[in-house]
């Protein structure tokens, strides 16, 4: 269902079923297609009051009909992930398209979201299907072991899958070695078995100036 034409566009092939989207990231379609829009990151009455309480700014859209729909967000690199009744953690700026076989929905982060300033909450995709998530540049993906834990910048991260724990912790990253960082930085750590998303680029946030 899911193909990528290229590494920055996504093209979607559809028989009467339905794919939820970035809203605003189709570039084009053939055949018929109908386009309705979708009310942020969650469903259902959690997703609701989460994104009160957070401000989540995540909105979707819902794509359903016969033919081949492409998407694409600022020319960002594009990776397809194949879930088999996992779940996926990806922040929601990342997250560009899911199938109709994914559950989108929101997690508590605590301390990262917030000093991120995308508000306590990131975006959940789980069930049996595919998604398609953006990276600013290549994404480069990491895997994590009971041996080798992973410590990643916040800037870098873009979504992580498997059984995995996270933990926040006081650290020294490039950007204050340089001179740029204006305060205390600190590092996310993942222990357990899974993969780690990071992009070669980090995106603006205060997060390393908590």
């Amino acid at each position: 269902m899911f193909r990528l034409q290229g590494s920055k566009v996504l093209a979607v092939d559809m028989t009467g079923d339905a794919v939820k989207a970035k809203n605003g990231s189709m570039v084009a379609y053939d055949g018929h297609m109908d386009f309705k829009k979708m009310s942020g990151g969650g469903e259902g009455l959690r997703g609701m009051v989460t994104r009160r309480l957070t401000g989540e700014q995540m909105t979707l859209m819902e794509v359903k009909g016969h033919g081949t729909c492409w998407f694409a967000d600022r020319a960002s690199e594009i990776n397809l992930v194949s879930l088999q009744g996992d779940k996926l953690y990806v922040e929601s700026s990342n997250l560009l398209a899911t199938d109709s076989g994914l559950r989108t929905g929101t997690s508590f982060t605590g301390m990262r979201g917030a000093s991120q300033g995308n508000g306590l909450f990131t975006t959940t995709v789980e069930g049996h299907g595919q998604a398609a998530i953006m990276s600013d540049g290549p994404a480069v993906v990491l895997r994590v072991s009971a041996q080798y834990p992973l410590t990643v910048d916040p800037g870098a991260y873009v979504a992580h899958q498997g059984n995995l724990r996270q933990s926040f912790q006081s650290g020294v990253t490039f950007r204050t070695l340089m001179g740029e960082g204006g305060g205390e930085a600190f590092q996310i750590r993942f222990e357990g078995d899974g993969l780690v998303y990071v992009q070669p680029s980090e995106r603006n946030t205060i997060a390393g100036d908590v």
